[in-house]
């Protein structure tokens, strides 16, 4: 099961340049124009975990496999986007697919790198990307609405409970809002039907201060407007000098990267803190499996039965599931492993209705 992380923004905000030091490649050309990243770009990324180095140290595994986060780095958008401005609903297409939104904002000066609105304004930025999501929203859903309507009209059920949640969508997107703005009213079933319509404003979204290196442990008065933003719609802001984390990126051994942050008096990378957010923004769950060939960790959403995360692994798990042997995490670390959770006791047997916790893990049962 994949999940998957669109970044987007203005151009010459600092996007290319965090998605290289995101999935350490020069994959992404960060240049000093605007669209100069003409198609998608893919990377995927470790989501880093203590918890796995611990499992395997125990268990003495041979691999580490962390559990991972895609992300997509879309060309910069500008205002008029929407209405085929710069390059336009080609790249607006691209990330209807991903889970959610990852939106980076210059709160920096450099007067070498310039703006396509020729001043920096971190929230005119954002409310100008925003926009053109929700117009593109709107052409979109104006279309299916219609075909919608045709359908319902000829006795389609599906299309009777898919205009439910897509007449309300467009009405709050004509209104200036995000479609996300709909899940607060929603049933469960018609949350999972507007998730369904790939509605770009629908996703949720994770916004990125880039700052100047010298304002990287702090902040500065553009990060603290981005972060009140966050704070208002329910979601959080990530600080970060896309141009450092580029830099640790190229770093080879993790103890040149702790002295290269330490002197900058940073404690960890921002690229964790992005990966963590963006974790959380997905409302995701990690699970491991343990033993002496590897530990690895899996990534499920929360409210995840036993047999849904069997089948992250294979589909054959979930589709012949029969059971879980289950340990929690503190137990397996405090018993040293699964012998001597097993003798304490915390081995337990669930079955198909078992809800899976943050840091269980688990040996499936299976029969196909």
């Amino acid at each position: 099961m994949g999940f998957n992380c669109g970044i987007v923004g203005l151009p010459n905000v600092g996007k290319s340049t965090l998605f290289n030091a995101l999935t350490a490649t020069a994959a992404a050309q960060a240049a000093n124009y605007p669209f100069c990243t003409i198609e998608p770009n893919v990377g995927r990324v470790g989501v880093p975990d203590e918890r796995l180095d611990k499992l395997a140290a125990i268990a003495g595994s041979a691999k580490i496999i962390p559990t991972q986060l895609e992300f997509v780095d879309i060309a910069g958008l500008v205002r008029g986007a929407a209405r085929g401005e710069g390059l336009g609903n080609k790249f607006l297409a691209h990330i209807r697919e991903v889970d959610a939104i990852i939106h980076v904002l210059r709160c920096f000066e450099d007067d070498d790198i310039t703006h396509v609105e020729n001043s920096i304004d971190p929230i005119r930025d954002a409310e100008t990307v925003e926009t053109e999501l929700m117009l593109a929203d709107m052409e979109s859903l104006e279309k299916r609405v219609y075909a919608a309507q045709k359908k319902a009209k000829g006795g389609d059920s599906e299309a009777k409970e898919q205009l439910a949640v897509m007449e309300p969508a467009l009405k709050v997107l004509q209104e200036g809002k995000p479609a996300r703005v709909l899940f607060e009213t929603l049933s469960p079933e018609e949350a999972t039907i507007l998730k369904q319509l790939q509605i770009v404003t629908s996703k949720p979204v994770l916004y990125i201060a880039n700052v100047a290196e010298s304002d990287a442990a702090t902040g500065n008065a553009l990060s603290e407007k981005v972060i009140a933003k966050a704070k208002a719609e329910g979601t959080e802001c990530v600080v970060i000098a896309a141009a450092i984390e580029a830099e640790v990126s190229t770093l080879e051994t993790e103890a040149d990267k702790k002295e290269y942050l330490d002197a900058l008096g940073l404690t960890e990378p921002g690229l964790n803190k992005i990966i963590r957010a963006g974790y959380r923004r997905l409302d995701l769950l990690t699970f491991f499996t343990v033993g002496p060939q590897e530990a690895r960790a899996w990534t499920v959403r929360r409210n995840a039965t036993a047999p849904m995360a069997a089948g992250v692994i294979h589909t054959d798990f979930q589709r012949g599931f029969i059971k879980a042997e289950t340990i929690d995490y503190d137990s397996f670390i405090s018993f040293k492993g699964e012998a001597g959770a097993r003798e304490a006791g915390k081995l337990r047997q669930e079955g198909k209705d078992y809800i899976v916790n943050d840091g269980d893990i688990f040996h499936f049962k299976f029969n196909v």
